[in-house]
């Protein structure tokens, strides 16, 4: 019998470790009660902060307290340990990208089919009341048939507050990988599967300066990925959307994603976060602004530094893996998605080399729409609803 609460092991103590120990306690259905970091030091301190085991790698993976986990290590390392999570037994969910490549990622879906266990990826940010909404609203046919969009990224990289970002730049790394994941998502969710992409690539220097605060201020980061990636994507419903992602821009006006149909346009939010409004126009009138109603809360964009809607409940992901593993039912940041986004990620760097548009390959279908049942574990208090 499937327990009611299944419990996790973080896998990985670094910046983004804060936010899953900390969000996990806001849901019902997933208990984080270990963390492991192979900096002992490092474990033993969030394990003190959010009173859990803190222990070793090895150990943690053998433990037969953890059902999940949580994989938290940096991407170039997600492939090998994910394999071993997989090989003790336990369901994976990883942070994303699922790989640094698509063979990592293939091998690690195949990996958990014939061990009969669960992955999961992020990001989860698709699950927010923001991108519900969106999602409820492109059903119900509010810009009728999606026929283009655009997405636009433009910052100038993690050096200037990242405390160690030596790896954004390195193979595995790159605007893409690293925050192309979210926008692909966000639109796989709206509109179904990418058919093919095509791109172009380049790096606006050879060098980034660290200038964030703490030990690896003043170093010199060698660049070895393309920061400035410009591009489409033809989806399956026959949209075509362009895309310009790039870590080489010192000031910019905004972060878009939007999606244009025979009916109408839809400006939507951030899928970096959660929550935020969507801005809809009906066929050519003023836009109107809809505002999700439970699961956004209001905080400063630190790269805006504007107060904006925007929701941080990084763990929402597993929190689904959990309750789909004890429900019997398909959970919504599976692998199947995860693959599918990877092969997309992975494809504007082989269009860009090979200089031709690349077809993708994994199948893949929308993950199924939030309803209010399914958010009943939200910590038995008032349930969060597009």
């Amino acid at each position: 019998m499937i327990p009611t609460t299944l419990r996790a092991g973080v896998l990985g103590c670094g910046n983004i470790s804060d936010t899953y120990l900390s969000r996990a306690r806001t849901f019902e259905g997933l208990e984080i009660v270990a963390c492991a970091d192979t900096d002992a030091g490092r474990a033993a301190a969030q394990a003190e902060r959010y009173g859990v085991r803190g222990t070793a790698p090895d150990a943690l993976l053998a433990d037969p307290e953890v059902d999940i986990v949580i994989n938290l290590t940096p991407p170039r390392a997600h492939a090998t340990v994910g394999a071993a999570a997989i090989a003790a037994g336990k369901h994976l969910y990883s942070e994303k990208p699922l790989g640094v490549s698509l063979e990592e990622g293939r091998a690690l879906a195949t990996a958990a089919r014939a061990a009969g266990v669960r992955l999961g990826c992020a990001p989860d940010t698709f699950l927010g009341g923001g991108h519900q909404l969106a999602r409820k609203l492109v059903d119900e046919g509010a810009i009728g048939r999606p026929i283009s969009g655009a997405i636009w990224f433009a910052t100038r990289g993690m050096e200037h507050w990242h405390p160690d970002p030596a790896f954004f730049f390195q193979a595995g790394g790159g605007p893409i990988l690293d925050i192309g994941a979210y926008y692909v998502t966000a639109l796989v969710n709206l509109i179904g599967p990418v058919k093919r992409v095509m791109a172009i690539g380049t790096r606006g220097f050879a060098e980034r300066l660290v200038t964030s605060e703490g030990p690896k201020r003043g170093t010199r980061l060698p660049v070895e990925v393309d920061t400035l990636v410009v591009g489409a994507l033809e989806f399956a419903c026959g949209a075509v959307v362009p895309l310009t992602a790039t870590w080489d821009v010192f000031a910019e006006t905004t972060f878009r994603l939007e999606l244009y149909g025979s009916e109408g346009t839809m400006l939507l939010p951030d899928p970096n976060f959660f929550g935020g409004a969507t801005r809809l126009s009906r066929g050519g009138a003023p836009f109107e602004r809809v505002e999700p109603s439970a699961m956004a809360y209001a905080r400063p964009n630190r790269r805006t530094g504007r107060g904006e809607d925007v929701a941080d409940y990084r763990i929402l992901g597993v929190v689904d893996l959990a309750r789909a593993i004890a429900e019997g039912r398909p959970h919504r940041c599976s692998g199947d998605l995860a693959l599918h986004v990877l092969e997309v990620l992975c494809a504007f760097d082989r269009s860009a080399r090979e200089g031709r548009h690349v077809a993708i390959e994994t199948p893949c279908e929308r993950p199924a729409a939030l309803s209010g049942g399914d958010l009943a574990w939200w910590s038995g208090r008032e349930a969060p609803a597009a």
